[in-house]
C-alpha cells in the first residue's frame, strides 16, 4: 500500500468517527418514545432522585484517557507508531459507535428511570394522568434509561483496553500463560468498568436491567472493534496488528484465493 493509499484509507477512518461522534451528539438531546406508566408499576419508578456517583464527565474523562495512557505506555517502550495509530482508531472506533447504538435503543424503547416520578413530580403530588411538571429536560432525560450508557462505555473502552492488554502481554498464548500479575492486568479494566455499571443501579439512576444489557453491548462492541485491528488474543502473533504482520496477511490473502479457486 502506497503512502497515498494509506493517507487516503486514514482519512476515511477518521471520517467515520467523526460521523459517529455527530450523530451520538445530536441524537443524545434527542426527544425519546414516551412509554405509558401503569399506576401499579408506579413503585419502580418512585426511587429518590440523587446525583451521579460517577459523574458523565469523569465517564468521558476515563473512557479516553485511560486507553490514550494504555496505548501511549507501549508506545513509549517498544517505538512503535503503527501500533499506537491502531490502537487509538480501534478504541475510538468503539466508544463512538456504542454511544450511537446505546442511543438508538434509547430513544427506540423510551424507559423510564426509577427516579423517574421525582422529575416529573418534584413537589411529590403525583396524578395517573402522568402530567408532568418537572423541568422538561429532566423528564426527557427521565425516559432514557434503557440500557445505561455508562455500562455500555465503561466496556466499550475497558473492554478494549483489557483485550489490548491480554495482546500484548500475551497472557492466553502459550508463551504469556502463567503470569498471575499479567492475568490481573487484563482483569482490573474490566473490574473498573463493572463498578461504574453498579454504580448506576446504587444512585437509582438506571434498573439492574439496563446495566447489564448496557454492559454486554459495550463488552460486544468492544470485541468486534479490537478484532478489526488486531488478531485473537489466544493466537501467537497477537500483539501485532493486522497492518504490521505480514505473515498474517499472506495466510489470509491465501485463504481468500484457495476459497475462489474452489468456488
Amino acid at each position: 500500500m502506497t503512502s497515498v493509499n494509506k493517507s487516503q484509507k486514514l482519512t476515511a477512518e477518521i471520517g467515520v468517527r467523526l460521523f459517529l461522534f455527530v450523530f451520538f451528539y445530536i441524537s443524545d438531546d434527542a426527544t425519546p418514545y414516551f412509554r405509558k406508566i401503569q399506576p401499579e408499576e408506579f413503585w419502580l419508578y418512585r426511587y429518590p432522585r440523587t446525583p451521579s456517583y460517577y459523574p458523565g464527565y469523569l465517564l468521558w474523562i476515563t473512557i479516553l484517557g485511560v486507553p490514550t495512557i494504555v496505548a501511549t505506555a507501549y508506545f513509549i517502550k517498544y517505538r512503535d507508531k503503527t501500533d499506537w495509530q491502531q490502537a487509538i482508531l480501534g478504541v475510538v472506533l468503539s466508544i463512538y459507535l456504542t454511544a450511537s447504538v446505546t442511543n438508538c435503543i434509547k430513544l427506540a424503547v423510551g424507559r423510564p428511570r426509577p427516579d423517574f416520578l421525582e422529575r416529573c413530580f418534584p413537589d411529590g403530588k403525583i396524578n395517573n394522568d402522568l402530567k408532568c411538571k418537572g423541568y422538561a429536560a429532566d423528564v426527557i432525560q427521565g425516559y432514557k434509561s434503557f440500557p445505561s450508557g455508562h455500562s455500555s462505555f465503561a466496556f466499550s473502552s475497558f473492554g478494549y483496553v483489557a483485550l489490548y492488554i491480554a495482546g500484548k502481554c500475551q497472557c492466553f498464548t502459550l508463551k504469556g500463560r502463567g503470569h498471575a500479575y499479567k492475568l490481573c492486568m487484563v482483569v482490573i479494566p474490566l473490574v473498573w468498568a463493572t463498578l461504574i455499571a453498579a454504580s448506576r443501579t446504587a444512585d437509582f439512576h438506571h434498573h439492574w436491567q439496563d446495566v447489564i444489557v448496557g454492559s454486554i453491548l459495550g463488552l460486544v462492541i468492544s470485541y468486534i472493534c479490537y478484532r478489526q485491528y488486531y488478531p485473537s488474543v489466544y493466537r501467537s502473533n497477537c500483539h501485532i496488528p493486522y497492518i504490521s504482520d505480514n505473515t498474517s496477511r499472506d495466510i489470509e490473502l491465501q485463504l481468500i484465493k484457495d476459497h475462489i479457486n474452489m468456488a
